[in-house]
């Protein structure tokens, strides 16, 4: 058996898919068979998801997809895909220090579920040969090696012939027309029949078999002949584009090395990347790529990690930092703790996901599904009424209207229709994800560019969650050892306070000197001798106990307070020596970010659970509104209200802590750097944790549903032409064939454009 979910879905990779009349017939196939209760099939991704209800036998559909010529294997997965936001559980993100201070507390993804392969391998299930008329496996290499490519090159070198015995023999040219037509219909017509017995027969190679031995009926073989190879050559043509999709965002897995440093027992020895185990120690030499996730054990170093994230800047990391697969380790050798498989590294993930979301189908997509449901019957009831109505009327000709009744057919083909909308979403998630931009689905890629506003947490989204020093007051000293002394006493406290203390110490590359009877006065501060000298740090209200406060320092210090900075008031000796404001300040492209999505016409809001006066000093700094002192409930209300008043609401957070305001929001995205978090919770995901990212994201959906419509149009717009001139007499088989796969190419081609447009 497959490997199987807690969900009763088995994933497959499937070769050999390059449209949309590939998908179509797998789907019908699968969907017809017992115990199956939903199928998805991707043609970017060359994948297909089943949902079953555990009664079925996978075995059997497997084989029926093999029946059809195509190859498959069942996919192993760890865990259930997480849906959306709405499947989020929200977590306690207690603490103690103040607005200021919110910790994050991110989780691990959930146990994994695995299952077990039965007696068969299947990822060795034979192809039936010639089944499909063309190899079904990915397109390695030059398109003139693959099976595919082969045909199509005897089909023309036949039809070449063919023209040269026809000229020299005239009185045999239908008959050696219909031989060469025949090298490339033989196959078509097989992948027809065995599609009509699966449940699709109305399917392209079926239109095209009927136009063909039709042309031939009618003293038309060499018409059938280049019609039957022009077919090939568009297949042909869409295998190619189809695997350039496909390897855009299978290209990102090649930024991982091949090899990677292990270090046991005191010995550095080179091993393959895939073989590390969660908890090794690797050694990353400066300019090297990383070769797994982890966590730095020794080493501080400049990261670049533009693949993942998008960032172009290098990111500096430290001991304790977390690194990414794929990422490029800058100045000085790293030593890292490995805390991700190869499979569940980062870059596997945006893949995987990637992968998934392309399964989940757009509205749009699914209204065209819907449609060439009842079109493509429709084609062929008219193409037969133009066949037979017309010569009932004395005088006209049967071979005339029949000619033009074939042609309909083959321009009816609704291949450019059906793939005009996920050729250009598969296109727009790779895109994204190569800039660090997830979303799960064509159907949240859709909504996001109708977003009207979007309501944004504070602390780790707009402000980077971390206090940062502002200001260091010399009241008694001078600032450097109002710096020194702070940062003796908070030395080995991981309070975020103090860690923002010691941070400023170390980037003025300051001294801190040795403390001593260190004591932690709850509520108010910390106390320590140094230097001989008795110092305390604490709240102005601790101090003031200790000290009198002059009313000028009180009211510096209220004024600092109004700016939303939690002020330490440092005494020396029985002195009163200075103070420092802290604050967790904005993002550096916060404003811009909010600017952005301003003048594209979205609202801003900012849902905070912190103090009115610390979120409003926030606020005025980007120029946002602001609605403070919220309870998770009430950014679930607010939101809801935002919905109500007619505005498409997106909510951006951290995807755990904001639970009930995701869920109810149109749109969930997650903030984040390449974390659990930022991969797997919410509708989408920004793992550069750009505010600017958002507009980004909103500007890539509207361009993908304008690339969308340009592709409908096309689409439409050739048949329609098409039709006109083919009912006229303008036009025939030739240009038939062309409108169709013509326009399927060129709607590709269309789609493709996505994967290199520049996302601001």
């Amino acid at each position: 058996m497959a490997n199987q979910t807690a969900t009763n879905q088995t994933r497959y990779k499937v070769g050999g898919m390059d449209c949309a009349s590939c998908a179509t017939k797998i789907d019908t196939a699968v969907r017809r068979m017992p115990g199956i209760e939903d199928v998805s099939v991707s043609v970017a991704a060359g994948t297909m998801t089943v949902t079953h209800d555990g009664s079925g036998d996978l075995t059997a559909v497997e084989k029926k997809v093999t029946g059809l010529g195509y190859s498959v294997r069942a996919l192993g997965r760890r865990a259930p895909f997480p849906i959306a936001a709405n499947n989020v559980q929200e977590r306690d993100h207690g603490h103690e220090h103040g607005p200021d201070c919110k910790q994050h507390d991110h989780h691990d993804g959930g146990p994994g579920h695995s299952g077990h392969h039965g007696a068969h391998d299947h990822s060795r299930h034979a192809e039936p040969e010639g089944l499909h008329g063309h190899d079904h496996r990915p397109m390695e290499g030059p398109w003139w090696k693959s099976a595919k490519g082969r045909l199509t090159i005897v089909v023309g070198i036949a039809l070449v012939i063919a023209y040269g015995i026809g000229h020299l023999i005239p009185s045999y040219d239908s008959y050696i027309f219909t031989a060469a037509m025949l090298i490339g219909l033989v196959p078509i017509a097989r992948r027809a029949i065995m599609a009509a017995f699966a449940g699709t027969p109305f399917s392209i190679e079926m239109l095209m078999t009927i136009a063909a031995v039709g042309a031939v009926v009618i003293d038309a073989s060499e018409e059938a002949a280049a019609v039957v190879f022009l077919f090939l050559v568009g297949e042909l043509l869409e295998g190619v584009a189809a695997g350039k999709a496909r390897e855009s965002i299978q290209s990102l897995t090649a930024l991982v090395p091949k090899n990677a440093l292990l270090e046991e027992n005191g010995q550095t020895r080179e091993v393959p990347a895939a073989s590390l185990a969660v908890g090794s120690t690797i050694l990353v030499r400066p300019g090297d790529r990383i070769s797994a996730d982890g966590v730095i054990l020794a080493g501080d170093s400049a990261v670049d990690e533009a693949p993942v994230t998008g960032e172009s800047t290098p990111v500096a990391k430290s001991e304790g930092d977390k690194v990414f697969a794929g990422t490029i380790n800058g100045n000085a050798a790293l030593r890292v703790r490995v805390t991700a498989a190869a499979e569940d590294n980062t870059i596997a993930r945006v893949v995987r996901l990637v992968e998934e979301a392309q399964e989940k189908k757009a509205p749009t997509e699914r209204f065209i599904d819907r449609f060439s449901r009842y079109y493509t019957p429709s084609v062929v009831a008219v193409a037969a009424l133009v066949a037979i109505l017309p010569p009932l009327v004395p005088g006209a000709s049967w071979n005339e209207w029949v000619y033009k009744g074939l042609a309909i057919l083959l321009i009816g083909c609704p291949c450019a229709l059906v793939i005009s909308t996920p050729a250009a979403i598969a296109a727009s998630l790779s895109a994204g994800a190569r800039r660090g931009l997830l979303m799960k689905g064509g159907a949240v890629l859709e909504t996001l560019g109708k977003i009207t506003a979007v309501a944004l947490d504070k602390t780790g989204t707009l402000t980077s969650g971390k206090p940062q020093v502002t200001d260091i007051i010399a009241f008694g000293r001078n600032a450097d050892d109002v710096l020194r002394f702070a940062a003796a006493l908070e030395t080995g406290s991981s309070h975020p306070l103090a860690q923002a203390i010691l941070t400023k110490a170390d980037d003025d590359e300051i001294d801190i000197p040795v403390a001593n009877e260190a004591k932690a006065l709850g509520g108010k501060g910390v106390t320590a001798v140094v230097e001989g000298l008795d110092v305390f740090l604490g709240s102005p209200k601790a101090a003031a106990e200790r000290v009198s406060l002059p009313m000028a320092h009180a009211r510096r210090i209220a004024g600092l307070n109004d700016e939303g900075k939690t002020v330490s008031i440092l005494i020396v000796g029985g002195v009163l020596a200075g103070a420092i404001a802290m604050r967790d300040e904005p993002r550096p492209d916060a404003k811009a970010g909010l600017q952005a999505l301003t003048d594209a016409g979205v609202k801003t809001v900012m849902l905070t659970g912190d103090n009115a006066r610390t979120a409003a000093a926030i606020g005025n700094d980007l120029g946002i509104e602001v609605r403070a002192e919220l309870m998770p409930e009430d950014k679930q209300r607010i939101v809801g209200e935002l919905k109500r008043e007619g505005f498409v609401v997106a909510k951006v957070g951290d995807g755990i802590n904001d639970a009930p305001a995701l869920a109810a929001a149109d749109i969930g995205i997650a903030m984040g750097g390449g974390t659990d978090v930022a991969l797997e919770t919410a509708d989408a995901a920004v793992l550069h944790g750009s505010v600017g990212d958002i507009s980004a994201m909103i500007e890539l959906s509207k361009r993908t549903m304008r690339n969308i419509h340009q592709n409908i149009a096309i689409a439409l717009g050739l048949k329609a032409v098409f039709l006109v001139t083919t009912i006229i007499g303008v036009t025939g088989l030739w240009p038939a064939i062309l409108a169709d796969t013509g326009a399927t190419v060129l709607v590709t081609i269309n789609a493709l454009r996505l994967l290199k447009a520049r996302i601001s």
